[in-house]
């Protein structure tokens, strides 16, 4: 059993829960996870790539000198991909990289990506989070009181900086205008409902928030979490 701290807004401690890491699969199967990983960053590729070949360059399709008789090696037109100007061989064109594995498999990788945050005492667990008003202020503040931001310092002739701070998913129990409209400034940040979680955005950020509701959405499958 996991037992984790649940700390309120002010960063006190304010009881424990326990988790049971069969809820979240178990064990952390690192193949799968970078499998899916690997398939989530596939679907988000364009593809719009694409380069002229030797038939779509614009140009000649003369022949520069004639074969023999002028002492220089043998040359075709001025398409070739040889030359300054020609075409591209064997480049990229447009293509579609988008693949599916099985949504059991996706869903499984999803809750190991959790669980492995768990484990790893990468996350932190908070009493609750509710703004009644949109307030970027407000939201860096509680970053700073759980540590995931750095406060600001002058550097230099008076010049404030704001010191970089960690990467960090905060996970809601459902959708909250307020809160995600106070985070949307703070570089590193992301804010979404536990139900929109995927494997690809909770190992991208270093650090996991988790609401005590947020939680047990997350220990209720299978609706918690969709692929």
């Amino acid at each position: 059993m996991l037992n984790l701290k649940v700390i309120n807004a002010e960063g006190q401690e304010v009881g424990t829960v326990q988790v049971d890491p069969a809820e979240f699969g178990g064990i952390v199967n690192k193949q799968l996870l970078h499998d899916v990983v690997l398939m989530q960053l596939a679907n988000r590729r364009s593809g719009t790539h694409s380069t002229l070949r030797r038939g779509e360059v614009a140009g000649s399709t003369k022949k520069v000198f004639r074969q023999k008789g002028t002492g220089r090696a043998r040359m075709g037109s001025k398409r070739t991909n040889k030359r300054v100007g020609g075409g591209t061989a064997k480049g990229p064109k447009p293509r579609d990289y988008e693949y599916h594995m099985p949504k059991k498999a996706v869903r499984a990788a999803t809750r190991m990506a959790v669980l492995s945050k768990l484990q790893d005492s990468e996350a932190i667990i908070l009493d609750k989070l509710d703004f009644e008003t949109a307030k970027t202020g407000q939201f860096a503040k509680l970053l700073q009181t759980l540590n995931l931001r750095g406060k600001r310092e002058t550097v230099g002739k008076g010049y404030d900086k704001q010191l970089q701070g960690l990467t960090c998913l905060v996970g809601i129990d459902k959708a909250n205008d307020n809160i995600w409209l106070s985070a949307r400034n703070i570089p590193g940040m992301a804010v979404m409902p536990v139900a929109d979680f995927n494997a690809l955005t909770i190992m991208r950020q270093k650090r996991l928030v988790l609401t005590r509701d947020a939680l047990e959405a997350l220990r209720n499958p299978p609706k918690a979490i969709e692929a």
